[in-house]
């Protein structure tokens, strides 16, 4: 692939990146997104996964392939290995040939029996804030360049920038649900007391009380009695002893 072509290959895939939508994705979905284009537009034969942790256990989210996921998960097997140093550093690792790097022999001996001789793995922000990697798997030994770095590191701190992005949206629309349903069910319970209200000429208080021993007597929740008053006009009471 000439220059031009990969810089035209690189810039369609942030611009594709660029047009995701956060409210029509997942966290999961983003992130395979990212692998996948990590491995079509570095040059070579090669495979990417993201590893996340999560109170210092490792998992690997998303993958293009066995290989990637088999490396990912000798690293974990061994409790250390290029991808858990970036995750947990926040430093950049790359094997240039696994062969003869003196790191992490025990995963560096697997790596070359599956057939991986060089890899990067590029933290997904800094450890403090996220504990993540984008990890690229190569076949053969020296398989990055200057561009190669810069373009792996560029799709790593996107990767991070949307995982932030995406818990904070995710924790908004949490927030924003929970609050809705909270503004739901104190409709329906004021219109449950309205009904009482009217009926027994009672109090706003005294109908909640009226509510409140009613949700005691028959085991059922505050909201799901109010609702059955409200749509059949009836208040549920409690079963008979026999």
């Amino acid at each position: 692939m000439s220059t031009a072509d990969r810089k035209s290959t690189v810039d369609a895939a942030f611009e594709q990146l660029a047009g995701i939508a956060l409210a029509e994705h997942s966290v999961h979905s983003v992130l395979q997104t990212v692998a996948d284009l990590t491995s079509e537009v570095l040059p070579g034969d090669l495979e990417a996964s993201v590893t996340l942790l999560v109170a210092d256990r490792a998992t690997t989210v998303v993958h293009t392939g066995q290989l990637a996921l088999d490396l990912d998960e000798t690293q974990y097997g061994k409790g250390d290995g290029p991808c858990l140093h970036a995750a947990r550093s926040g430093e950049p690792v790359e094997v240039t040939d696994a062969r003869s790097d003196p790191r992490w022999v025990g995963y560096m001996e697997r790596a070359v029996e599956r057939g991986s001789l060089s890899s990067m793995s590029m933290p997904l922000g800094s450890a403090d804030e996220i504990g993540a990697a984008l990890n690229v798997y190569a076949r053969e030994a020296a398989a990055f360049d200057d561009e190669s770095r810069r373009v792996g590191a560029k799709l790593a701190r996107f990767a991070g920038v949307s995982v932030a992005s995406m818990h904070a949206y995710e924790t908004a629309r949490e927030l924003a649900d929970n609050l809705q349903a909270a503004m739901e069910t104190r409709a329906v319970i004021d219109q449950a007391k309205g009904i009482l209200m009217e009926r027994h000429k009672l109090t706003p208080d005294q109908a909640f009380q009226l509510l409140a021993k009613a949700s005691m007597a028959t085991n059922r929740k505050l909201r799901d009695l109010a609702e059955a008053l409200v749509q059949t006009g009836e208040l549920a009471k409690p079963p008979r002893r026999s």
